[in-house]
């Protein structure tokens, strides 16, 4: 993941899912694209690999995409 700060991301709800996570830091266009994404990139959340749109990820959750990291919070 490297040593870089992560980008805090500030959720109002109990949980964002990876798929809206995508769509919120603008990695995706729209929703429909997340399972393709996920098909042909690595991300880990807390340090497993997960390919699943639906995940839920809540504050204190650390997400890593493509050498960036973001933190979720409330």
């Amino acid at each position: 993941m490297g040593n870089k700060t992560p980008q805090t991301v500030r959720i109002r709800t109990e949980y964002i899912t990876l798929g809206q996570l995508l769509k919120f830091v603008s990695i995706i266009g729209f929703g429909g694209e997340a399972k393709a994404y996920l098909a042909t990139h690595e991300i880990e959340v807390n340090g497993e690999k997960e390919s699943r749109r639906g995940r839920k990820l809540r504050p204190g959750d650390l997400v890593a995409i493509e050498g960036k990291a973001y933190l979720i919070e409330a």
